[in-house]
């Protein structure tokens, strides 16, 4: 696990970098394969991802809005979302309300519950 965000040269990775969502979507939805783990999503407007079955893990969401991004078959372990608009997104059910407060409030990378 890396203690920094990574900005990686995946061309995936930089169309979401570059606010363009709908290419991004086509292209998942298209087979690409998407490789945003430990990556620095940080003050990016995500809105209308779809998120289903990305690996997030330690991905930083810093201030980034992520407003109705249905999460809920994505992996956010060890993600943090600090600051970030979050209304109407849909975590996953591993993930307990407080860690993710927590990590709203706090920056802390959340922990999934076993």
């Amino acid at each position: 696990m890396s203690d920094k965000p990574v900005i990686t040269d995946d061309p995936l990775y930089q169309l979401l970098r570059h606010g363009k969502i709908e290419e991004f979507n086509t292209l998942k939805q298209g087979g690409e394969a998407v490789r945003l783990n430990g990556t620095d999503l940080r003050g990016l407007d995500l809105r209308g991802l779809d998120a289903g079955g990305i690996d997030f893990s330690n991905a930083y969401f810093r201030q980034a809005d992520v407003r109705g991004i249905d999460f809920s078959a994505s992996n956010l372990e060890g993600a943090s979302i600090h600051a970030a608009k979050i209304s109407g997104a849909y975590f996953p059910s591993e993930l307990d309300p407080e860690e993710i407060t927590l990590s709203l409030i706090h920056g802390t990378r959340m922990r999934y519950r076993r």
